[in-house]
């Protein structure tokens, strides 16, 4: 697990300024605090931070070919290595290191750009080919590694955290006004745009090749494809079900550091401990945070109990962290400048202060993520499915539910028939979304509500065509494989836990279980009012019960009380400024409104908390931004 960056100039006259490359691999040190290394060929600059993980002593890079014609910086780790480097050594290839990165740069010479489908991991990397004098980037099938790149008619810069792309001196820091409405729309900015104008991300599942003077290819090279369901008997796709995660698990314990994992005590990081034990020589160490009692009374949010009930059952060398408002409310500066660009998920502090306990005893930790997206754990997904058969089987519906919303009490109910007059696809936006449409319009004005609102609905109306043929719950699913999943979730997750040099292995997300999974019938991923079905049934006797059938929850924290009791003047404080970030933008008099509704007992925490990371961010990247280096 590393950082990767670089810069292709289109001027084949102009050399890459070195001092800017070492400043933006520099600035990524966090990511890779053991190693660094450049490549600096005329027009071209490779920059690397590592984290070592495999080939402790060999794996420097860059790493160069047999006659250092082609190199590349890799970030992230490939799990079948080993039997794709004895086809390469096979076909003639010369290794002289160890390393899962040597092993992609011989499958590039072979494969050409089609290498990334041999690949099974998590990655992002890029591969400068000096006889070709062609630069290929490439990002993982699900989008666990993040890659973001700046393009104009001068200069191609990559990166795996878009504070290395600020370090080139040309690239502007200004806001995409259109992203941050959509970002007020999702809490997070849905790619590939990201918060800065003219800055992206490599989607997942995408490669990128450039020469000359622009880009010469841009294309998918892997989907989900729910059509090609194999096993129709509940027993078998069981059986193949069990054997795809023991494999993936294990495949995610190979490591030369230690290892771990987080536990939350809900089904999935505790169907991921019963893996790790069932394979592991040494007591499996696990990780769990929650939140210390305010005014004597424990927060809802903690998940001690079910976290030690299955540390105990797997006899795992457990730890707890529990974190404070007050270091809630201190992390916050540290958080937007991990997290780039804004993302209002709050489970991302608690997410920061586990992974900074984990990196004092471990240095790879395996988690849950994914479960949910793949087998359809989440409750919106019942939820949409209910309102989705009332629009389908009562004739009319589209028309009926405008006129009966207007005669609703309530404006729950009334968003709730409006809902049932449309269908899934105009519908769904995903598992987390930030304010309404008439609170978005109060902040940001009716023009450019409207105007994000037609933009989401493009943006999701284009995943759902893409599976049209698919049932109503598998389109969800995709959707959120290609928004949510990417965007929030991983972002996340990869973004705290490299603040802390942590590598996070995800192992409900190998691509292999992913195409398994999109190939099963509904009843096996939602059955019976619950989801992940087949999980809860291949854990059935492995797991306690308690911990079996209990309700989802997470990383949650307890952000309505907190905004209400120890943050409030912290809220206050930096949201009615009359200097604010936020003020710039949107309208203070909205901003007021929603945290007196707050104070007076509507929950607005999602809300606040949405506006308090936007501020946050503003103040240190835009209007103050300051270059924070470390020393190579």
């Amino acid at each position: 697990m590393c950082a990767i960056c670089g810069i292709l100039n289109f001027d084949f006259a102009r050399r890459v300024d070195e001092e800017v490359l070492k400043n933006m691999t520099s600035i990524l040190s966090h990511r890779g605090p053991d190693d660094h290394g450049y490549l600096v060929e005329g027009r071209v600059g490779l920059g690397h931070r590592r984290l070592s993980i495999i080939d402790l002593s060999g794996g420097k890079q860059p790493i160069y070919n047999e006659d250092g014609s082609v190199a590349i910086v890799f970030n992230g780790e490939i799990y079948n290595y080993r039997d794709l480097a004895s086809d390469l050594v096979a076909a003639g290839h010369v290794f002289k290191t160890q390393s899962d990165t040597e092993t992609i740069l011989h499958a590039y010479e072979d494969y050409g750009e089609d290498c990334v489908r041999h690949l099974r991991g998590m990655f992002a990397f890029a591969i400068w080919d000096s006889r070709k004098q062609r630069l290929l980037i490439a990002r993982d099938r699900l989008g666990v590694k993040p890659l973001y790149y700046y393009l104009d008619q001068h200069i191609f810069a990559f990166a795996s955290e878009i504070k290395a792309l600020l370090e080139i001196p040309s690239i502007p820091r200004e806001v995409d006004r259109e992203s941050l409405d959509l970002y007020l729309s999702l809490r997070y900015v849905p790619g590939p745009r990201t918060i800065f104008k003219n800055i992206f991300c490599l989607q997942p599942g995408h490669v990128m090749t450039l020469a000359g003077n622009g880009i010469r290819t841009h294309h998918q090279y892997w989907d989900i494809d729910y059509s090609k369901g194999e096993l129709q008997r509940p027993r078998e796709y069981l059986d193949k079900f069990r054997h795809l995660l023991e494999e993936s698990v294990r495949l995610r314990m190979i490591s030369e550091v230690p290892l771990g994992v987080f536990l939350s005590g809900g089904l999935d990081s505790s169907a991921i401990l019963a893996m790790a034990a069932a394979q592991s020589a040494v007591r499996v160490k696990t990780f769990s945070i929650g939140y210390r009692p305010l005014d004597g009374q424990l927060e809802d949010s903690n998940e001690f109990e079910y976290a030690r009930l299955a540390a105990g059952a797997f006899h795992a060398d457990h730890h707890e962290y529990q974190l404070t408002p007050e270091e809630f409310e201190g992390a916050v500066p540290e958080l937007v400048w991990c997290l780039d660009e804004p993302l209002a998920d709050a489970s991302c502090i608690p997410l920061f202060f586990i992974s900074k306990l984990a990196r004092e005893h471990i240095t790879v930790v395996l988690s849950g993520e994914g479960a949910d997206e793949i087998l359809a754990g989440y409750g919106i997904y019942r939820r949409m499915l209910a309102l989705e058969r009332i629009y389908q089987r009562v004739p009319g519906m589209g028309r009926l539910a405008p006129w009966m919303g207007r005669f609703a009490p309530s404006g729950k109910l009334r968003r709730y028939l409006l809902n049932c007059g449309e269908p899934l696809e105009k519908r769904y936006r995903g598992v987390d979304r930030g304010p309404g449409f008439e609170e978005r319009r109060r902040l940001i004005g009716d023009a450019r509500a409207r105007a994000s609102e037609q933009q989401l609905r493009a943006i999701f109306e284009r995943y759902f065509s893409r599976v049209r043929h698919a049932s109503p719950l598998n389109r969800m699913l995709y959707v959120d494989a290609k928004v949510w999943l990417p965007d929030d979730l991983l972002n996340k997750a990869d973004k705290m836990t490299m603040a802390n040099g942590l590598e996070l292995r995800v192992p409900f997300l190998d691509h292999k279980m992913v195409e398994f999974a999109a190939g099963l019938p509904d009843r096996a991923k939602l059955h019976g009012g619950s989801g992940k079905a087949l999980l809860r049934k291949a854990m059935k006797g492995v797991l306690p019960e308690a911990i079996l059938h209990r309700p989802k929850k997470g990383f949650p924290a307890p952000l309505s009380s907190w905004l209400r009791g120890p943050l409030r003047q912290f809220s206050r404080e930096n949201l009615l400024r009359s200097n604010s970030a936020c003020s710039e933008y949107l309208n203070a008099s909205a901003i007021a409104r929603i945290l007196q509704e707050h104070e007076n007992g509507a929950d607005r925490s999602q809300q606040i908390w949405t506006l308090l990371v936007f501020e946050f961010w503003q103040k240190r990247f835009i209007q103050s931004p300051f270059r924070r280096r470390h020393v190579a």
